[in-house]
């Protein structure tokens, strides 16, 4: 069979047809669909997917949803072959498609049931587990005034994608935005793709992040979602981190650079398989952090290609992670703000501070670029001050005069440097964010 050129597709779906059972329903009892799937329609509303289980709908029937707690009317009624094709009924067994001429997103929700206005009291239908995300950024407009669209885009997205969540949040320096959370790394490229592609958004987005459990003093514990809930370290009794089974399956001539970075990842061998003469499993635990952000195209990049890699989520456990903090020109930037192992925040530090002194533009007063671990300085770097030649309009002359001028600008430069305060581009967020 085929896929691409279609040959015996025919007779899989006639197999399909002979060897499953037909779907279990009443159409004697009141009507009952099960959302598995929807769409925005700007005419019709929001077009859902659906799985006729109990009764028949019919078109201009008034409906109700009950999670939700909505109300609508069917627009219009259809099969998927695979276009869509418009009929006057739905009934039990049957999957179709149901224009709800809802306009609110938030209101037609995968895994809710629909049932008629005469029905309301019908029980809901079990419906199915939705996906948790496990991994977390932030993302911003690069446009201010972009936020409201940015807004409506994530709800148009939230309507097919019942995985994908967020809510909105606020950062001094970069603004409005939203915490969204994903599956993992390759869900939060395609959301980040789909934006920028479908509704022609420019955004900042933060490196993805996992949820860590904290457990304080008192023994509560909470989870945290990003480094700016994190707390303050005298609470902090202990600190658990998401851990992944990960398997790796590669060309036996790159074992020795892949055994390399999983170590680097303080990942934990599981088993190791051979098949044949040139291909191996790799089966390792390692922290989840690790892998969901450069982790695979490093991979690629090392292997030329030829690996592939599949994980998944195992429990929490005990990490000895730390809060790095970054002060530019004295004042907190929570932006750059990050978690890492205790026994890497001087190197982490070092690179972060390397990183932000090559892309911040100068200013008139010098700039120190301070990483910073529970109010302890861990690395510094420095941007020198902008320089201006105050005294090149006087050529030759009077050198008093020239020095009082220097010693002018010195003042002037080291009253800047008490009461200024470093506006940064939001270029600068896009590469941190890039290469963190």
């Amino acid at each position: 069979m085929s896929a691409k050129y279609g040959t015996n597709v025919g007779k899989l779906l006639q197999a399909v047809i002979e060897k499953i059972p037909c779907p279990k329903g009443n159409i004697e009892k009141p009507f009952r669909a099960l959302i598995f799937d929807s769409k925005y329609d700007p005419y019709k509303g929001i077009v859902a997917f659906i799985r006729v289980v109990d009764g028949k709908i019919e078109l201009g029937s008034k409906i109700y949803l009950i999670q939700s707690k909505s109300e609508g009317e069917v627009k219009e009624l259809g099969y998927f072959k695979p276009e869509f094709q418009p009929v006057k009924e739905l009934k039990s067994g049957e999957i179709g498609y149901l224009a709800t001429g809802i306009k609110e997103p938030g209101k037609v929700r995968v895994g809710d049931t629909i049932t008629i206005m005469s029905n309301v009291n019908v029980e809901p239908l079990l419906g199915y587990k939705v996906p948790k995300p496990v991994v977390f950024a932030s993302v911003y407009p690069e446009n201010p005034d972009d936020f409201e669209n940015l807004k409506e885009a994530l709800s148009k997205l939230k309507l097919n994608d019942s995985s994908f969540t967020f809510e909105s949040e606020a950062k001094e320096a970069l603004g409005r935005g939203f915490r969204c959370g994903f599956l993992g790394s390759l869900h939060t490229e395609i959301v980040s793709e789909r934006l920028k592609n479908e509704f022609g958004l420019n955004l900042i987005i933060s490196t993805p992040s996992v949820v860590f459990k904290i457990i304080n003093q008192k023994n509560k514990e909470n989870f945290v979602f990003s480094p700016s809930d994190w707390p303050n370290p005298a609470e902090i009794k202990e600190i658990e981190e998401p851990w992944a089974k990960l398997e790796i399956i590669t060309p036996a001539q790159y074992l020795g650079r892949i055994l390399e970075i999983l170590n680097n990842l303080k990942g934990r061998p599981l088993e190791t398989k051979y098949f044949g003469t040139d291909k191996i499993l790799l089966i390792y635990e390692v922290p989840f952090k690790g892998i969901i952000f450069g982790f695979y195209d490093n991979l690629k990049g090392i292997t030329q290609g030829f690996a592939s890699m599949n994980y998944e989520i195992l429990e929490y456990r005990k990490g000895d992670l730390v809060k790095l903090e970054i002060l530019i020109a004295g004042k907190k930037e929570e932006a750059f703000s990050k978690i890492v192992y205790k026994d890497a925040v001087f190197k982490e530090g070092k690179k972060l501070a390397e990183k932000l002194k090559e892309i911040l533009p100068p200013q008139l007063f010098s700039v120190p670029i301070q990483a910073v671990v529970s109010g302890k300085i861990v690395a510094r770097e420095t941007i020198s001050a902008k320089r201006r030649d105050v005294i090149a309009p006087l050529y030759g002359g009077d050198y008093t005069r020239k020095r009082k001028l220097l010693e002018k600008q010195k003042k002037g430069k080291q009253e800047l440097k008490e009461k200024g305060r470093v506006r940064i581009p939001s270029r600068v967020f896009l590469e941190i964010f890039k290469t963190s």
